[in-house]
């Protein structure tokens, strides 16, 4: 006669309850899952159905490849000097600031903090008949180039020759700064004739010229 079966032991409140099945030694537990478990993936269901309907279904929401493109196209547009370089009329913009008392002002403050150690208070680069470290900014002669475009370039990003050039000045100054310094050297010259009168007649109130790019005197 076998042994009789033994009976199951009893289980105390406290021990977990086991699936009756065992695989490889291992037996799982049976336990219902926390309160706090199942709320948070019921809401989280609820939550993705009633997003899925607004954002796929009811076009509530901005779909993020319109957004994304247009910051992209924000970051790889021309800022800075950069910009005045492809605003078409930039010269034209800058000569009408030079006849502008205002910017013309604003510039000489600025030249007269920055920029008269190295070109004089009166822009011939000497002062007491001794010949300072800039070049002159009144005789017309330009080393690179002299547009308007092209002295502005070299204000905001310094001579191209590092080594004894001018530095770049539109981090100190900023571009706006920068262009009403060009504006009042530019008020020390003649603009080419017709071209401010020709201008007048387009716009009445000229804008602000953007900034410069990388070099002039």
């Amino acid at each position: 006669m076998s042994d009789p079966a033994p009976k199951p032991k009893s289980r105390s409140a406290d021990e977990p309850e086991l699936r009756p099945h065992t695989y490889d030694g291992i037996r799982e537990y049976d336990q219902r899952l926390p309160n706090w478990w199942l709320f948070t993936l019921y809401i989280m269901m609820a939550f993705t159905l009633v997003y899925w309907v607004a954002a796929y279904q009811l076009d509530m929401f901005v779909e993020d490849g319109p957004w994304a493109s247009a910051k992209v196209a924000g970051m790889r547009a021309p800022k800075g000097s950069a910009a005045l370089l492809t605003t078409s009329g930039a010269d034209t913009q800058l000569w009408q600031w030079s006849r502008d008392p205002q910017k013309v002002a604003s510039g000489k403050a600025a030249y007269d903090l920055t920029c008269v150690a190295c070109h004089a208070a009166d822009l011939t680069a000497k002062m007491g008949g001794v010949a300072l470290p800039g070049l002159p900014l009144d005789d017309g002669e330009w080393k690179y180039g002299g547009t308007p475009s092209d002295v502005l370039r070299i204000i905001a990003k310094g001579s191209p020759d590092i080594t004894k050039g001018m530095v770049a000045w539109e981090t100190v100054l900023g571009p706006t700064k920068c262009a009403e310094v060009t504006a009042y050297v530019l008020s020390h010259h003649e603009p080419p004739a017709g071209l401010l009168e020709a201008a007048a007649a387009t716009t009445t109130d000229p804008a602000a010229p953007g900034d410069p790019g990388p070099a002039a005197k």
